[in-house]
């Protein structure tokens, strides 16, 4: 198959003709890759693309992703039309396939793009401010078949001065307030103080008119002014998306490039930074209260705001592209079972199976993979602890929102800039077994201090809860033994299970599917150690997917396996089950 390939980088565009006779081109820095192009910013073997079909299979193996036409992949793939661009690192590629099918249907969506029409709106933000540099919707999407690339590439180039000189523009509004203000010099506990946006407010304003004639014609000038006040005191274009409750997730890939996620799904959004600059003042304003840092010797970083959401960051010189931002925002009000039941995570059944399980000090592992909801669900699940009982809570990040009036939180605690006063999850865990306290909650295991929750568990905080990393129920086993293993101890494989299976009652699996809704897929019982020497997992309740719905919804049904737990009897004996009740 003969492939038409244009590659174009910083204004420069070049064409080759590629025979891929498997039908599978790779591209990346490899000299192995089908396609190899030499760049700091594209991986070894970045991405592999399938054109066998009548559309293109783009699969993503990088560190940094790749953007598919809209479509933001990284570590996964997406199906997109031939013609569609393709962006890796700083390099854009076009594929076009020879394929007399392929070739026709590309043929036909050319014509239909060299057809007139009236010039798309260049789009806005939701405060009507006209973005810089971006392409109106649908454009460029596709180079027609026998386009000329060199009126493009004028286009585009116009398009990036334009940019540049928009860039340069807020980069020197922004030094004139900073001038007038004297920001520099005020401490970073007043920025957030209510009385200073007015005053910003207002000098930018001024600023504003006294360049009013640099300003793009079009500008909405009271937008440019509000996105400017927010880089300067608040988290810039982030504000809106924090503020809106339907976001769950916000990322911040380069300082041109913000996705967020809503309903489970990713979306590119038109908001951006003026520069790198910008993004770097946001990550330190949000780490300052905290007393983290962040530099070029400690490049990354996990932080919390003071709502709660977890924020990783990361800088160069690991982050290539400019700084990332990665916001997951926690729900002001706490979701509560009977909200997760009405979402369709789970059954009422299960809840009450769960809550049953929480009061009678059944120790609990929730499993899943990232984004699955695993600490929603223990923050759910511990609020069904007895208001009598002493709690501990152990957390990166504290998220946890207990209501109990017996809770002590604890958060670990990074090395300083001397490379002293680290304080990790195990050293919290131990701390919290000198304590009187009846559970331990531990936000997640992924190091050593798994064999001392598994060790809290069997020795008198029966009802401890916790979360780690898994697929299923076996692997969340798997899982345990290899982070018992990290704390340094050599363990006999026998005895690490035998440890498990005598502190851990529930695994709990959670899931993110396909069409972004998170379910409780699985809840299984250890029940101790067969004769071959395995861990001896017992499902009660599982999740079966029956078939996909309009718009790719998930269908299924929640359904017992018919094992009933071997502790039921736990629940009379405590009164959790009354007469003619149902043990689940």
């Amino acid at each position: 198959m003969l492939v038409q390939v244009v590659i174009e980088s910083k204004g420069r565009a070049e064409r080759r003709l590629i025979d891929v006779t498997t039908g599978i081109l790779t591209i990346g820095r490899a000299p192995t890759c089908t396609l190899p192009i030499e760049s700091a910013l594209i991986s070894r073997t970045h991405v592999s693309v399938d054109m066998n079909g009548h559309r293109m299979r783009v699969t993503d193996s990088s560190t940094n992703g790749t953007l598919a036409g809209d479509r933001f992949v990284r570590g996964s793939s997406t199906d997109v039309p031939f013609g569609v661009p393709i962006v890796l690192g700083d390099h854009t590629v076009w594929l076009e396939t020879s394929d007399p099918s392929i070739a026709k249907t590309v043929e036909s969506a050319s014509e239909k793009a060299l057809k007139p029409t009236m010039p798309a709106p260049m789009p806005v933000n939701s405060r009507g401010l006209t973005l810089q540099g971006s392409r109106p919707a649908g454009e460029a999407l596709a180079r027609p078949n026998g386009a000329d690339p060199s009126n493009e590439r004028a286009a585009e180039r116009s398009e990036e001065r334009t940019r540049h000189e928009n860039v340069e523009l807020r980069r020197e509004i922004h030094k004139l307030l900073v001038d007038h203000l004297e920001l520099a010099t005020v401490e970073a506990s007043k920025i957030e103080d209510p009385s200073l946006r007015p005053k910003v407010v207002n000098a930018l304003r001024r600023i504003v008119r006294s360049l009013d004639g640099r300003i793009p014609e079009g500008t909405n000038r009271d937008a440019l002014v509000g996105e400017l006040a927010d880089e300067a005191l608040g988290l810039g274009p982030l504000e809106r998306f924090l503020a809106d409750p339907s976001i769950n997730v916000i990322m911040v890939v380069d300082p041109d490039t913000i996705y967020i996620e809503q309903g489970g799904k990713l979306f590119r959004t038109d908001a951006r930074f003026t520069d790198d600059e910008r993004v770097r003042a946001v990550i330190e304003r949000i780490l300052t209260p905290l007393g983290r840092r962040i530099d070029e010797s400690s490049p990354l970083v996990d932080a919390r705001l003071s709502d709660g959401s977890r924020v990783n960051a990361i800088i160069r010189p690991l982050a290539l592209r400019g700084s990332s931002i990665t916001i997951r925002k926690f729900s002001r009000s706490p979701l509560t079972l009977e909200k997760l039941i009405e979402f369709g995570a789970l059954t009422p059944q299960i809840g009450t199976f769960l809550t049953r399980s929480v009061i009678a000090k059944k120790s609990i592992v929730i499993a899943g993979g990232t984004g699955s909801g695993k600490t929603t669900l223990l923050n759910v699940l511990s609020a069904a602890i007895p208001s009598d009982e002493s709690i501990v809570t152990i957390e990166d990040a504290a998220e946890l929102q207990l209501q109990q009036p017996h809770v002590v939180s604890l958060e670990t605690r990074p090395a300083n800039m001397e490379g002293s006063g680290e304080y990790t999850t195990r050293d919290l865990v131990r701390n919290a077994l000198r304590m009187r306290l009846d559970r331990i909650v531990v936000g997640e295991c992924r190091g050593g201090e798994a064999l001392d929750m598994l060790q809290a568990m069997s020795t008198g905080h029966d009802g401890s809860l916790t979360t780690t990393h898994a697929n299923s129920p076996r692997e969340a086993v798997s899982r345990l033994e290899t982070l018992v293993l990290m704390a340094g101890i050599e363990l006999p494989v026998r005895a690490i299970r035998e440890l498990i299976a005598r502190s851990v009652h529930v695994l709990v699996q959670q899931s993110r599917l396909s069409d972004g809704s998170r379910k409780i897929t699985a809840i299984s019982e250890i029940v101790g150690i067969d004769d071959s020497g395995e861990i001896e997992i017992v499902p009660i309740f599982e999740f079966h997917r029956t078939g996909t719905g309009p718009e790719g919804k998930v269908l299924g049904v929640f359904r017992a396996t018919g094992f009933l737990p071997t502790f039921l009897d736990d629940f009379i004996v405590m009164g959790l089950v009354g007469p003619g009740e149902a043990y689940l």
